[in-house]
């Protein structure tokens, strides 16, 4: 059936895709034991973090509301066979413990940066979906020689990236509406104090909807190669879209020039939450462009 959502109505949809999204990962993930994981003390919270497999670091950072199984439970056992595989779960999220802290990208940044430090880890591939997609990208403008190369999956460094409806959910979103839901169970399954889910909510609902720009200018400085990865209607604003990937070197005729070190892969009928669920595709574009 058809129909086309307005106003606080797009909630409805949303909720019941990121359920299913969440949902979906759980029951289809290889469960894997990760060969270390621990906590690092860094600016004033404790991190948490888990490693999978050898080779050369690549950093995984997931998105809102998420946990590393919920999010990369699927990748983590393609990526392990070739790569040493980083997972990090940022403040307040999964075994992160809940903080008052001020949520900022340049905190979250640090906090990926010590964990890095913790492991030993001079650089590394980083990769982000969404909300750990910005953090990226705050990553590599306030640490590039930490960054070798940087995946950026359905996320924008600026709230005017989203298409206006996006904002507008997020100004009508309330903690109760992930009551009694699979997301709420694999908090209470992993989070050092289960009492503090709704405070988290509330934080990250908060922050989501507040407005934010890392810099047209810091982008464009990027030294690392990007790959953005993009649903064709995952709720990105696709003219901004490009406008980020101009900054980043593209968009040019490579007929007459030579082709830029970073790329942009735009996925047919796949929405934000639908384009994490393609674990073969994005696998795909990872292999290509990260070996």
């Amino acid at each position: 059936m058809k129909r086309v959502f307005k106003g606080s109505d797009i909630l409805n949809p949303v909720l019941i895709m990121a359920l299913l999204f969440f949902t979906v990962l759980q029951s289809k993930a290889q469960q894997l034991k990760p060969a270390d994981s621990g906590y690092v003390p860094v600016n004033g919270i404790k991190v948490y973090y888990e490693v999978y497999g050898e080779g050369r670091p690549v950093v995984l950072l997931h998105g809102a509301f998420m946990t590393i199984e919920g999010n990369w439970g699927q990748l983590i056992p393609e990526l392990s066979k070739t790569r040493k595989v980083i997972a990090i779960e940022l403040q307040g999220h999964g075994h992160t413990q809940f903080s008052d802290r001020k949520l900022a990208h340049t905190t979250l940044a640090s906090d990926v940066t010590g964990v890095m430090d913790h492991l030993k880890i001079d650089s590394a591939d980083v990769v982000g979906y969404s909300f750990g997609g910005t953090v990226a990208y705050q990553v590599a403008i306030q640490s590039p020689k930490r960054v070798k190369k940087l995946v950026i999956i359905s996320s924008t460094y600026k709230s005017t990236g989203w298409r206006p409806e996006i904002a507008n959910a997020f100004k009508n979103m309330k903690p109760e509406y992930l009551t009694n839901t699979p997301m709420k169970t694999a908090y209470d399954a992993v989070a050092p104090d289960k009492t503090k889910w709704t405070k988290f909510l509330e934080q990250m609902i908060a922050f989501a909807g507040t407005p934010f720009d890392l810099g047209d200018a810091n982008v464009a400085k990027i030294s690392a190669p990007v790959l953005i990865i993009s649903g064709d209607n995952d709720g990105l604003d696709k003219v901004e879209l490009m406008k980020t990937y101009q900054l980043l070197g593209g968009g040019i005729s490579a007929d007459l020039a030579p082709m830029p070190k970073s790329h942009v892969a735009v996925v047919p009928a796949q929405s934000h939450v639908g384009l994490m669920m393609q674990t073969k595709t994005i696998l795909g574009y990872l292999d290509g462009f990260l070996k």
